[in-house]
Formats: C-alpha cells, structure tokens, sequence
C-alpha cells in the first residue's frame, strides 16, 4: 500500500511554514514598534535584541525548508 502522506515532504513544508511564520511575525512588531504602536493592554518593554534574532532565526529556518523543497 502506498503511503498517502509523504514525511519528508511533510517535514520540510512544516520547516518553511515555521520559518517563514517566525519571519513574518517578528518583522511585524518590529514595524509597529518603530510605528510607535504597542498592543492593547499590555504592559512591558519592546525586547528589540529578542525580535531581531527571532526574525533572523526564522528567515534561515524558512530559506533552510525553501531549498529542502527544491532539493
């Protein structure tokens, strides 16, 4: 019986999902940080140095699934 879902596949989809969702998420608070927006009803300070390695945790990530995929 063939397999339906293929793993590898799966994982590296996964791998550029995650990445990219890091990616995107990080780069948005940066943006509205520097827009000078802060959600609502939250306290505490913008951990710049904390955004910035997640969003460059997450653009390797998703390149890092991106060429899995075209590999």
């Amino acid at each position: 019986m063939e397999n339906l879902i293929d793993l590898g596949l799966l994982v590296k989809q996964i791998a550029l999902a995650f990445g990219a969702a890091m990616a995107i998420g990080n780069l948005y608070a940066i943006v509205q940080h520097r827009r000078g927006n802060s959600p609502k009803g939250e306290q505490g300070e913008f951990q710049a140095v904390r955004a910035y390695w997640l969003l460059s945790v997450g653009i390797v990530v998703a390149i890092w699934g991106g060429v899995s995929l075209l590999a």
